[in-house]
């Protein structure tokens, strides 16, 4: 009856139209009610609580510093030096969207940034060289998806901060499953264009190579810099995020100089707007992951799942599939906080690595925003492309589906990620 309460109130409250946020704290109300433990005191203070969190500090630093390179000129220059390495190859412009994917992926670490960047770099350019519209912009959609798995990513922070799991180990254990991701999504491509009668344009001299290479050094940079500073112990990730923003604005309006001190104020009002979104939607649903301990519902799950505790294979997929089915409904950020405190206590009792699990976890959740019928970065691709969202959906089916195998590859042969975590984490 408890999880009938919880669920049945969240979706209620999601269906009327109630911002998910506030529909998460109208679930935790009525929770408290159903467990007689309403306390308008103990409901605000896990709301206060959630957000008191010193790791946290990292999702609004990631967020300021994606603003200030989207519009600092650091994305457009990753663009141009992935054009002059591979755009005279056929399909060059779709390996171009990948490769400069990857690379915003290691910069701003949100989905919807990414895929933003690319759909108004690119999206005209694959349009005019002769590509299926729809098809292009599935692609764009789809490598948006990388953003919240290479570190550093917003999606991991919230993770770790919600299954008490070290986000160091887990930016580390997600390199390789992101650049996995990025190449099912190049054979898919290459498997698409195949038959496409493009005329490319003409290979970049060395010369040409060499300056974009220089033009896009100082962007190109940052991602190492994060990673190396991680790896070596150099700062936390909270810190690495301060860092990363810092360096952006540092060679956004002294190297490049495109943005001026005017711009500044409206960047930090943007990247604050949006902070201030995903921090309240954190806050809430802390009351919700407080009532889900008291009310014991993670042995209730674990009681569900006890067909599955003896293989691990078995429960990962089941926990997998019963993701995807909630990603079709339900953005990242809210799945991550609804699902993590539930979900936990199960694979610990598995003896599931939680780093691993984490990883994979966040992967189906990012997957999760190129799934219809509510997929944030489909509807940030449709606005910013002008194209219907009919056509993104079409078009992105092919890299979607090339993303759930590499998913599922990963539960089957756990040491593709286990492996190289090990490696990167020393």
């Amino acid at each position: 009856m408890t999880i009938v309460v919880f669920v049945g109130s969240l979706l209620l409250a999601m269906a009327m139209g109630i911002p998910i946020a506030f529909s998460l704290l109208a679930s935790g109300v009525a929770l408290m009610w159903h467990l007689d433990l309403f306390d308008a005191q103990i409901l605000t203070q896990n709301v206060i609580g959630g957000a008191d969190s010193f790791p946290l500090l990292a999702v609004p630093f990631f967020m300021l510093a994606g603003e200030i390179m989207n519009v600092g000129g650091l994305s457009k220059r990753i663009v141009d030096f992935a054009l002059a390495l591979v755009g005279h190859v056929k399909g060059g412009l779709g390996y171009v969207t990948i490769m400069a994917g990857c690379l915003l992926s290691a910069l701003s670490g949100s989905a919807v940034a990414d895929a933003a960047a690319l759909t108004a770099l690119l999206l005209p350019m694959m349009v005019r060289a002769g590509h299926d519209k729809p098809r292009a912009a599935g692609l764009i959609a789809a490598t948006g998806v990388i953003g919240p798995v290479i570190p550093p990513s917003i999606g991991l922070v919230i993770f770790g901060v919600a299954a008490n799991v070290s986000i160091s180990k887990l930016f580390l254990a997600a390199i390789v499953p992101g650049l996995l991701i990025g190449g099912a999504l190049w054979i898919t491509w290459a498997w698409l264009v195949r038959r496409e009668k493009i005329v490319p344009p003409p290979r970049k001299s060395s010369a040409e190579i060499a300056a974009a290479f220089r033009n896009a050094l100082w962007a190109l940079m940052l991602p190492v810099i994060i990673l190396v500073g991680l790896r070596m112990g150099v700062f936390t990730p909270t810190e690495a995020a301060v860092v990363a923003a810092v360096y952006a604005l540092f060679v956004s309006t002294v190297v490049y100089r495109e943005i001026t001190w005017k711009d500044l104020y409206a960047i930090f009002v943007s990247a604050a707007k949006t902070s201030a979104i995903v921090m309240f939607l954190i806050a809430a649903a802390m009351v919700s992951a407080w009532l889900i301990t008291v009310a014991d519902l993670p042995s209730k799950i674990v009681g569900m799942l006890q067909p599955f505790m003896g293989n691990q294979m078995l429960l990962m997929i089941a926990i997998m599939v019963l993701v995807m089915v909630v990603g079709t409904a339900m953005d990242m950020t809210p799945t991550i906080l609804i699902l993590t405190p539930v979900l936990m206590p199960v694979v610990k009792a598995a003896g599931i690595d939680p780093v691993y699990f984490g990883v994979l976890f966040i992967i189906n959740n990012s997957i999760g925003l190129v799934t219809p019928p509510v997929g944030t970065v489909l509807n940030v691709v449709a606005g910013v492309g002008k194209i219907s969202m009919d056509d993104v959906t079409r078009g992105v089916v092919p890299f979607m589906l090339a993303e759930f195998a590499i998913l599922f590859v990963m539960v089957a042969f756990p040491q593709l990620v286990i492996v190289p975590a090990r490696w990167f984490g020393g």
